[in-house]
């Protein structure tokens, strides 16, 4: 059982992570057209700072198991 939920746990972080780096680059196309709305400028920074948590959270995780 506890594998079944890592395993969703690991699904779920893919899945938003290919979701937030999709919208990372939907900004990135649309700040060189035109300036950010203020909410798209928040989930622009939001995307990067999840992506980087995301990554480092998991390299720790991964770093503890070979302990």
């Amino acid at each position: 059982m506890v594998n079944l939920l890592e395993n969703i746990y690991q699904l779920s972080g893919a899945a938003l992570l290919i979701c937030a780096v999709y919208y990372y680059f939907h900004f990135k196309k649309i700040k060189k057209k035109r300036n950010l709305t203020p909410v798209e400028l928040i989930f622009y920074i939001i995307t990067q700072i999840a992506g980087i948590l995301w990554v480092l959270s998991n390299l720790l995780l991964f770093l503890d198991r070979n302990y």
